[in-house]
């Protein structure tokens, strides 16, 4: 009996270890990649994080954006206890009502943010009261220590650091790659043990072609314009009109990009690309090279605008100034609109309009900012019988300023169609330039003897009698020309006789230049003339600039202090 008894005794024992050895091989082996899930899944939560964004440097290597390494509050609803009164601090110390956090933690689920990128101070402060279910993981925050300063180029991202504006934008794809992992440890009563973050990659570095100090000169200079003259707003650009590169670049009004949820629509505008204007005067640049191209005439061609008017399609249109006979050169000198149109009536529609194509009139720049707008010059066939006058003077036509700059570029570089940019190199985390911009889409467009002939009549412009003399720079020549083109009232749909747009674009040095620059000043209050209000503008502007560029003065062109001309 006692010999059956051991052997039932053992056959249980050995059927008990044979059990256990498959359930242990159920588990082991053919449920464990389903059951580690599980079990991963109960006591492990993993959420994805932001990517840290590449950041973003000016030309010669100043941090225009970078990340900040903040922390966010989370919680795990499913063990945040809390009481009144823990709720009532907290709600304290992160500025919400404790009803807002309340509605912030769901019924279910493991994981809900409470509240996100708080200041080290703050999310220390919430550390302390000790709260259980809650915790902190590390977050990168979009910071712009230059603050306003070329706030419409770099643009913002938003609390995600998703890309809203300017070239955050535009770059986000190489700003930004795949983000990383955060991990939560919790025991079996869902307590919190530890965080972490794993290894996550970082974007690409931008380096742009801007400088921060000549976009502090631009920016300082609208400022002074817009308080002088009580201005609605105002747009200035700097160039090298030999390779596109953007120097600067500024509209005001403007924004701050680390409080971007409080700026308005208009604040946001990049009125640089995005704003058309009508050009007035300073599109007779554009009749009067290819005036020059097609040999109709020569500097010394005469024209007789001593009537002081001329009649085109049934419309009188004026000079501002009455003049006598005069030549080409003193046509564009004095902005004599009579013979603009006079000069115009010669070209005939078609062939204005195919220079004002050549030119990039109706076309976008291509400049990597998102936003741009190609502006509008009607074909021949669509054109009134008043239209070959209007648009000889700057009127039905409308252009960015970055189209007019681009403009007066041709004339500038001997007759070379550039495409302007922002960003010089896409730099990757280690250090290697994966793209560069330098030197791309550039095409000849006029001849160089035409635009050689022309940049001598721009600096006559801003010479005496001109009606851009006060451009003037001392110990430098200038190139330019002035514009004040009225606004079209939108209700009547004619043109104001109280709202105008008063500009100057030119280049400096004239015979060798470093800079190309357009200054627009929208409806200034006071005086309306280009030769007034944007032109001192830009000599201030350009003065500065060749200071800091340490651009030698002409020693065969020390002139006068500059004396202020309506036009």
């Amino acid at each position: 009996m006692n010999r059956k008894r051991a052997i039932i005794f053992n056959t249980a024992i050995i059927c008990s270890f044979f059990l256990v050895f498959l359930r242990l091989a159920d588990l082991m082996i053919f449920n464990h990649e389903r059951l580690s899930e599980k079990a991963e899944q109960q006591h492990i939560k993993i959420e994805d994080m932001q990517v840290r964004r590449g950041m973003i440097f000016d030309r010669r290597g100043r941090e225009f954006a970078l990340n900040l390494e903040l922390e966010s509050l989370y919680c795990d609803p499913e063990n945040f206890l809390y009481n009144k009164e823990d709720i009532t601090k907290l709600a304290s110390i992160i500025s919400k009502e404790p009803e807002v956090i309340i509605s912030k933690i769901p019924g279910e689920g493991r994981f809900a943010w409470v509240e996100r990128k708080l200041e080290p101070v703050t999310a220390e402060r919430v550390r302390k009261l000790d709260i259980k279910g809650l915790g902190f993981v590390p977050e990168a925050k979009r910071f712009y220590p230059k603050e306003e300063l070329a706030s419409h180029i770099i643009g913002a991202v938003g609390i995600d650091n998703q890309a809203l504006e300017g070239i955050e934008l535009k770059y986000d794809k190489y700003l930004k790659t795949a983000g990383g992992k955060v991990f939560f440890g919790r025991d079996a009563a869902g307590r919190i043990l530890s965080s972490g973050v794993d290894i996550e990659s970082k974007g690409n570095n931008l380096v742009l072609t801007i400088d921060e100090v000549l976009q502090r000169i631009v920016e300082k200079e609208l400022d002074k314009a817009i308080l002088k003259w009580r201005a609605k707003a105002a747009t200035a650009i700097m160039m090298d009109p030999f390779t596109g590169e953007i120097l600067a670049l500024a509209n005001r009004p403007a924004y701050n990009p680390n409080r971007t949820g409080v700026a308005s629509n208009p604040e946001k505008r990049n009125r640089a690309i995005t704003d058309c204007y009508e050009p007035g005067s300073t599109f007779k640049t554009i009749i009067g090279v290819a005036a020059l191209e097609e040999k109709i005439v020569n500097p010394d061609t005469l024209f007789d605008v001593s009537e002081g008017s001329i009649k085109v399609g049934g419309k009188v249109i004026r000079d501002v100034h009455k003049n006598e006979i005069i030549t080409f050169m003193e046509v564009i000198q004095k902005s004599s609109n009579v013979g603009s149109i006079m000069i115009g009536l010669k070209l005939g529609k078609d062939r204005i309009y195919k220079y004002s194509k050549l030119l990039g009139i109706g076309e976008k720049t291509g400049i990597d900012l998102p936003g741009e707008v190609s502006g509008w010059i009607h074909p021949p066939e669509r054109w009134s019988g008043t239209s070959i006058g209007a648009i000889s003077i700057g009127q039905e036509v409308a252009m960015t300023p970055l189209q007019m700059l681009r403009v007066y570029s041709v004339v500038a570089n001997g007759g070379f169609l550039v495409r302007p940019h922002i960003v010089s190199e896409i730099v990757s985390p280690d250090g290697n330039v994966i793209m560069s911009f330098e030197g791309k889409d550039i095409n000849r467009v006029i001849s160089e003897k035409t635009a050689v002939r022309f940049k001598e009549i721009l600096k006559r412009v801003v010479g005496e009698g001109g009606t851009g003399r006060s451009a003037s720079v001392n110990g430098n020549e200038v190139a330019g020309k002035t514009g004040t083109a009225q606004i079209v009232n939108p209700e009547t749909r004619r043109y104001s006789k109280e709202k105008y747009v008063s500009s100057f674009v030119g280049f400096i040095p004239a015979d060798n230049p470093k800079l190309a620059i357009i200054v627009v000043i929208y409806e200034p209050k006071g005086q309306i003339y280009g030769g007034v209000v944007a032109a001192p503008v830009f000599r201030e502007i350009a003065n500065q600039a060749l200071s800091y560029l340490n651009v030698p003065m002409e020693d065969d062109f020390l002139q006068k202090p500059a004396i202020l001309v309506s036009r």
